[in-house]
């Protein structure tokens, strides 16, 4: 993956991490209609890091991301996934 990618993929879990009281607020919005809420709040991020991950490859390369940076980008979210969910339900 570029290195700009994955700087701004990087900055876009910080991001997300740092809002999350408005993630927290879909998650209690919709906890009615999910068994576990916490999925929620970890598939809002984890989508607006996906989002970011094509944005970005699309902005500062000017093409989608090829297979193998979707490859590094999963090991990437695998590195990081506890993290996230770790600091989304942190006090």
């Amino acid at each position: 993956m570029d290195g700009r990618v994955k700087k701004a993929v990087l900055e876009k879990i910080h991001e997300s991490i740092s809002e999350k009281d408005e993630v927290l607020a879909i998650t209690r919005e919709l906890s009615e209609s999910f068994q576990n809420p916490d999925d929620i709040a970890f598939g809002i991020v984890l989508g607006r890091v996906y989002n970011s991950f094509h944005y970005q490859t699309r902005r500062l390369l000017r093409r989608s991301p090829t297979e193998d940076e979707f490859k590094e980008f999963l090991i990437l979210l695998r590195e990081e996934g506890d993290e996230i969910r770790k600091s989304i339900f942190s006090q």
